[in-house]
């Protein structure tokens, strides 16, 4: 046992770095969580007085007097300190929820400006994790768990110093064992540490699993994998419950040892007020104080114990949410150069996943109004190109430069996306209206600029035909529409941004030829028209675009 706490003690400094983020997230709260206190230190010292007041009824009642007004008393206190225990009970759950919401708040607000590479590392199962679970198991530590053990350790104090009063050697005998389990719940929180990890970790795991199976369920109908998946599901359900079952085992394993202890305590007590009426050296009232004492003292001790398991899992979590909060933020760049039109100048890209290189010492310059098509095979690095343009990461080597007609310079930077429309691949729409999607693309959009963006990608024909227009509602993913009309969407939302540097990646894949040519030239009809990058493998487009780049050997170079 001493060498894991020699261990705990040595990994100290990581284990302060956590708690004083704690600490600093706590601060906003710290008047609610005082009130919270002292609501929970008046509930505890009011159980003392009711062991005192219950001493007073059983002395009188045993001398043949009237104990009515007692009584009263003694229903008093229970109903203040009910009302103390619900006020308290709701300041908590307040308290979690805004302390919860602020911290999923400010991690989920990192994730957003982290570098689209460093934020992919992580399975979107594992990041919804550690914005639910991870942050709850954290705002209950801070709501709950904390105020509660400085209540039971004021309590503790004041049982220990009212049960002396009476009879010092059994308030000794009584508090003996908490040397006993503080050391118990330190060798035990190294322990149950690293089990709460491997139980987040496991749920990470379990949740990713749901999330993806969930997000291509056609995939799984296609393949007709339905039963291969459900048995995965269990074994990933067994993997985390045995990691659930043996960090439970544990704590309860030790709280039982406790628990034994304290009863051996309490049988001590009875049978020392037993001995001591029987020599008529206490009266009735007496042995009710010790009884209800000897409880409150071994009681917040108990408790206290089976804190340092919740303590731990606080800290673990904490540890799990820290390592979000310091990925890289991605640059941004204060100033935006004029964006009226824009060209992009990529010079010397070096970028690779891993060691295999994308690009190595790529160079291109697109022009500002120009259309430019982009081919290659799949794979050849032709979103990685719009991915670095757009600074989705900071990884490359070589530089990539904004400029316009007016000869203003800006770096790729995440601000220069203020300047940058972009329709991905795939369906890329979000749950809501036709309306709301489209504003993501830009918030203040007029419905007289919805309509002209919605006419631009060639949409406003089967939007205008549904049963609610753009207020229509449609599912993840665009459900309740076809693919070509999310496309459409996806385009409008673009579209409606006006943005001077226009970006195409696959944008128009499930488009007839005949409304992909449409959205073309109402592009290129824009005035002044926009710069504009057409990641395509349709070779019909580029009767539109002034050239053609295609991506061979990790270079860049213009079709002639």
């Amino acid at each position: 046992m001493l060498r894991k706490i020699k261990k705990f003690i040595s990994d100290w400094e990581n284990q302060s770095s956590y708690i004083k983020w704690i600490v600093n997230y706590t601060k906003p709260y710290i008047p609610q969580l005082s009130l919270v206190m002292f609501l929970n230190i008046m509930v505890s010292l009011a159980s003392i007085g009711l062991a005192l007041i219950g001493k007073r009824m059983v002395d009188q009642a045993s001398a043949g007097n009237t104990v009515t007004k007692v009584i009263l008393l003694y229903v008093l206190i229970v109903l203040v300190s009910q009302a103390m225990m619900c006020i308290g009970a709701l300041s908590a759950v307040v308290i979690y929820e805004k302390f919860a919401f602020g911290i999923r708040k400010q991690v989920y607000r990192r994730i957003l400006d982290t570098n689209w590479l460093d934020v992919t590392k992580y399975h979107t199962g594992d990041l919804m994790t550690r914005l639910t679970t991870d942050v709850g198991i954290v705002a209950d530590g801070i709501s709950v768990t904390i105020p509660s053990i400085l209540q039971l350790a004021v309590q503790l104090l004041a049982t220990f110093c009212t049960l002396a009063v009476f009879d010092w050697k059994l308030a000794v005998f009584a508090l003996a064992i908490a040397p006993a389990a503080a050391l118990s719940s330190m060798w035990l929180g190294r322990i149950l540490k690293k089990l709460q990890m491997k139980v987040q970790e496991t749920e990470s795991r379990y949740r990713s699993f749901i999330q993806e199976s969930l997000s291509n369920i056609l995939i799984v109908k296609s393949f007709r994998t339905e039963d291969y998946s459900v048995e995965k599901l269990t074994r990933l359900r067994d993997e985390r419950l045995y990691w659930v079952l043996k960090k439970n085992r544990t704590g309860l394993a030790a709280s039982t040892i406790l628990s034994l202890a304290f009863q051996f305590g309490y049988v001590a007590a009875f049978a020392w007020g037993a001995v001591s009426i029987s020599r008529n050296t206490i009266t009735f009232g007496t042995m009710t104080v010790f009884l209800t004492l000897v409880n409150r003292i071994q009681s917040p001790i108990v408790n206290l114990a089976q804190s340092i398991p919740k303590l731990v899992s606080m800290i673990a979590s904490a540890a799990r949410i820290i390592e979000i909060q310091k990925l890289p933020e991605e640059t941004s760049l204060e100033e935006n150069i004029r964006g009226d039109q824009v060209g992009v100048r990529v010079n010397k890209i070096s970028f690779g996943y891993g060691e295999d290189l994308v690009f190595d010492q790529a160079s291109i310059d697109f022009k500002p109004g120009e259309f430019t098509a982009i081919v290659g095979a799949s794979g050849i690095g032709k979103t990685t190109l719009v991915r670095l343009i757009m600074a989705f990461t900071n990884k490359a080597a070589g530089t990539i430069e904004f400029y316009n007609v007016h000869g203003d310079r800006e770096k790729a930077n995440a601000s220069a996306r203020d300047f940058i429309s972009y329709v991905p691949q795939g369906n890329t729409l979000f749950s809501g209206t036709i309306r709301e999607n489209i504003r993501m693309g830009r918030l203040d959009a007029t419905e007289e600029e919805i309509m002209e963006a919605l006419k631009g990608a060639s949409a406003d024909g089967f939007v205008s035909g549904l049963p609610k227009g753009v207020d229509t509602v449609i599912g993840e993913k665009g459900h309740g529409i076809s693919e070509g009309q999310a496309q459409r969407i996806a385009i409008a939302r673009a579209l409606v941004r006006k943005a001077p540097f226009l970006i195409l990646d696959e944008a128009t894949s499930s488009l007839d030829e005949e409304t992909e040519l449409r959205v073309l030239e109402g592009i290129r009809s824009w005035n002044p028209a926009p710069t504009c990058l057409l990641i395509t493998h349709r070779r019909s487009v580029l009767q539109y675009c002034d050239r053609e780049i295609c991506i061979e050997n990790k270079k860049l170079g213009e079709v002639v």
